[in-house]
């Protein structure tokens, strides 16, 4: 039976104040308040440039991020026993992020997921976008949103706290046209949910696709393998792909294939099936088509599970897809905050998303952005056990 969060964080407290009065000490049981956002230096880059780790936390969940490329550094969430461990993949230092490839945790842009040969036409011109990933252009190019110092600043709104996040990427920027001015919002409410707001505006016709990059292990970083997670989607169709990635412009149907997680399973069940899709991106590394396509507001598309610690992971979104990634280029060759390697399989991604290369796609959900508009969108990450 799934506990509800309040039930668990009012037992923790409970714990703490037995604990207090046998007179020993229960931090790891007490209870997550609402607490301001709290800023400090975490390094500086090699031009001398400050970057700063905000940390914030509210019913529960505590939640540090960088100033350099909107970073997720470390998000922890308790256990079915009240006791906190961080749940995201990350590094304990500046360089690491900045000489990293894997995106740990980054905030995503211009154009999260794949671009084939970073070309795409737009009112009859044709683009060329810095390519990253062999022929492709890859999560904004080698200097995208990830590499960025944002401007960041905290709030504190009735119950919610929470930190905004500007960057301004200007016109030519990685071969995107038009200047982009970008807004980030990350919100910790009473019950410990992560909410991510993303609004954009341009002044000349443009393609975005922002998103976020959190690799997940429930168990706690550094733990182990993700394959005993076990993942539902809510989605019967996937976009296959080719040798770079890039979908096919297929939308294949998941019923009789390992990418069928529409009922919930774990997995590692069938992450070793020999699926051609499965051999060719090394395990599972998708976009899936969300049943309920682009909506209004924010649905529940996906849960996550982990049996051992009893933690769970429930996302809601606008999007139209959803990226799972099971970490499959993570080589044991990083060292995470832990100070433990992390290895293939080690960490997931469920990153909320327009399709992959969409802007060659016509008949899939549209990128474009024109000036007069706003980009919006939401993305609601839910914690419990």
């Amino acid at each position: 039976m799934e506990l509800n969060r309040r039930t668990v964080i009012a037992g923790a407290a409970a714990a703490g104040l037995a604990a207090t009065t046998l007179g020993t000490s229960s931090a790891e049981a007490a209870p997550g308040g609402r607490k301001k956002p709290v800023k400090e230096l975490f390094g500086k880059l090699a031009d001398g440039t400050k970057v700063h780790r905000w940390s914030l936390e509210n019913g529960g969940t505590r939640l540090k991020v960088l100033s350099y490329g909107g970073i997720v550094q470390s998000l922890e969430i308790p256990d079915r026993h009240g006791r906190h461990v961080n749940v995201s993949l990350g590094y304990d230092n500046l360089d690491a992020y900045v000489k990293g490839t894997t995106f740990f945790g980054a905030t995503i842009g211009r154009y999260g997921n794949r671009i084939a040969k970073g070309r795409f036409t737009l009112d009859g011109k044709k683009y060329q976008l810095n390519v990253n990933d062999g022929v492709n252009s890859l999560h904004g190019g080698a200097k995208g949103f990830n590499t960025k110092v944002w401007d960041v600043e905290g709030f504190s709104s009735g119950s919610d706290v929470g930190l905004h996040l500007h960057y301004t990427s200007v016109d030519g920027e990685m071969g995107y046209p038009g200047t982009l001015k970008t807004k980030v919002t990350f919100t910790l409410n009473k019950h410990g949910d992560w909410r991510i707001d993303y609004e954009a505006t341009t002044d000349k016709p443009t393609v975005v696709n922002l998103t976020n990059h959190t690799y997940w292990n429930l168990a706690g970083e550094g733990s182990g393998s993700i394959e005993d997670h076990e993942l539902t989607i809510a989605a019967h169709r996937y976009t296959p792909t080719d040798s770079g990635l890039i979908p096919t412009g297929e939308l294949a149907e998941v019923a009789g294939t390992p990418f069928d997680f529409t009922k919930g399973k774990p997995i590692g069940r069938d992450i070793r099936a020999g699926h051609p899709q499965q051999v060719q991106a090394k395990g599972f590394d998708h976009n899936w088509v969300l049943d309920k396509g682009v909506t209004a507001k924010p649905q529940h598309i996906a849960t996550l599970r982990d049996p051992r610690s009893g933690r769970t992971l429930k996302i809601a979104t606008d999007q139209p897809g959803v990226q799972f990634y099971s970490g499959n280029f993570l080589d044991g060759t990083l060292v995470g905050t832990s100070g433990r390697t992390y290895r293939q399989g080690d960490g997931l991604c469920l990153e909320t998303q327009h399709f992959p290369d969409s802007p060659n796609e016509p008949s899939w959900p549209s990128t474009v952005l024109r000036p007069g508009h706003t980009y919006r969108t939401t993305t609601i990450h839910s914690f419990g056990v």
